[in-house]
């Protein structure tokens, strides 16, 4: 359709001319305008900061009191050799239909909230809950022949740590600590089956990804953030305050995760708006 995807070029600041959102401004100084409308699809708080002075005060007011909340989560991202074999439904190497879905490592219940009390208690969960994902056995483009990618999303840990331990010091320990989880349930994935990893801790996900204080979801995802509240009261339609700047993303409804509705919830809300 025309597009241009430019990458590389973070956005420093939304540009506004007499109240309106009429295009942005990249870290090396490039300027992209806007016919019509600028959609952000950042984390609120982001949106406003690069607002900066054009913000409206009660947008100002009415953000910072949206709760971000303590993070709840990590991924362990691995190259490895082989696919998980489960004890449970063994695949003797070969991929199976299991291998295309989630693989949800938690046993019981009682499990996931031992695991959610100690991330209560500001400690990264002791026996934490592990969903794999192999999604190189549904797609053969993602690693080269008999090499696979398994992305490992666990449960339950906070950005801040009451011990004030650093993230980045223990990235390795609780990394190790996921990888033993899908040990147990897949014995073959021994150390010898990695051949690279990358850590996402609650700080790498807010220094790298903009994800404030680790949270995927941008907001906590309580009924009190959710519908018409999300991200806040006044901008739960997809409009910011500011003429011709629309939102999208985790920080607004339905909040996070890869089904893509806050996106097409907005284009519908864009649409509709520039036909008139």
């Amino acid at each position: 359709h025309g597009g241009v995807v430019k990458t590389g070029q973070p956005v420093t600041r939304i540009l506004t001319e007499r109240g309106r959102a009429v295009g942005v401004e990249t870290a090396n100084g490039a300027t992209f305008t806007a016919g019509r409308a600028v959609v952000s699809g950042a984390h609120i708080y982001t949106t406003l900061k690069l607002l900066d002075d054009a913000a409206p005060a009660k947008m100002r007011s009415t953000v910072q009191k949206a709760r971000i909340g303590n993070g709840f989560g990590m991924i362990v991202r691995i190259a490895a050799d082989r696919l998980p074999d489960y004890s449970a439904l063994p695949s003797h190497g070969a991929a199976a239909p299991h291998h295309q879905a989630m693989q949800f490592l938690c046993p019981s219940l009682g499990y996931l909230e031992r695991a959610y009390g100690d991330f209560l208690a500001g400690r990264p969960s002791d026996q934490p809950a592990v969903i794999s994902m192999t999604f190189s056995a549904a797609d053969d483009t993602l690693a080269p022949p008999d090499k696979h990618v398994i992305f490992l999303w666990s449960q339950y840990f906070p950005y801040e740590l009451a011990s004030g331990e650093n993230w980045d010091e223990i990235a390795d320990r609780e990394a190790d600590k996921i990888y033993g989880v899908l040990q147990q349930y897949a014995p073959n994935m021994s150390a010898d089956a990695v051949i690279g990893r990358l850590i996402e801790t609650p700080l790498y996900l807010e220094r790298e990804l903009g994800l404030f204080r680790g949270n995927v979801m941008h907001l906590e995802m309580s009924v009190d953030q959710m519908f018409m509240l999300r991200p806040a009261l006044g901008m739960g339609m997809y409009r910011a305050p500011v003429k011709g700047l629309y939102l999208t993303g985790a920080s607004t409804h339905p909040g996070g995760g890869i089904m893509g509705a806050s996106g097409r919830n907005a284009a519908a809300v864009v649409l509709r708006d520039l036909r008139v």
